[in-house]
């Protein structure tokens, strides 16, 4: 079985007074603003950097639920808080930092940490992308 999702953006204008939007099929994001101000000043709306760290974060808070299952844990809550550093300098993502924080019954703390690894290296969104992703992990008892 293969799942297609999809989104849209649309631009107008220079870079730096353009403004655009950007809509995703589940319509989550219907025109959502993006702008120069949204990426590199505090404006309001979204930029690509803050979507990698919400995918990123969903995925991960997802695929840690799974890794759990598969190992006889049922976590009670995950929490994956992301970073996505913008080097404008160079023009990357130079690294995202995953904080993640979980409330698992009966689960110790080398267990837990294991399968944090396992979920950042079998997170198909992290898998994505070239720079750094750093997992902080806090077991929760």
């Amino acid at each position: 079985m293969k799942i297609n999702r999809g989104a849209s953006a649309n631009w107008k204008g220079s870079g730096k007074e353009g403004v655009g939007t950007i809509s995703t099929q589940s319509t989550t994001l219907d025109n959502a603003q993006l702008s120069f101000n949204t990426r590199f000043a505090n404006g309001v709306g979204t930029n690509p950097e803050e979507l990698v760290g919400a995918a990123l974060a969903g995925c991960i808070a997802m695929k840690l639920s799974f890794v759990l299952n598969s190992m006889g844990f049922t976590a009670d809550n995950i929490d994956a808080v992301t970073k996505v550093t913008l080097d404008t300098e160079l023009g990357i993502i130079s690294i995202i930092t995953v904080d993640l924080t979980a409330t698992v019954p009966n689960i110790d703390e080398e267990t837990f940490n294991k399968a944090a690894q396992e979920t950042k290296a079998n997170c198909l969104i992290s898998n994505l992308y070239k720079c750094d992703i750093e997992v902080n992990a806090t077991l929760i008892s």
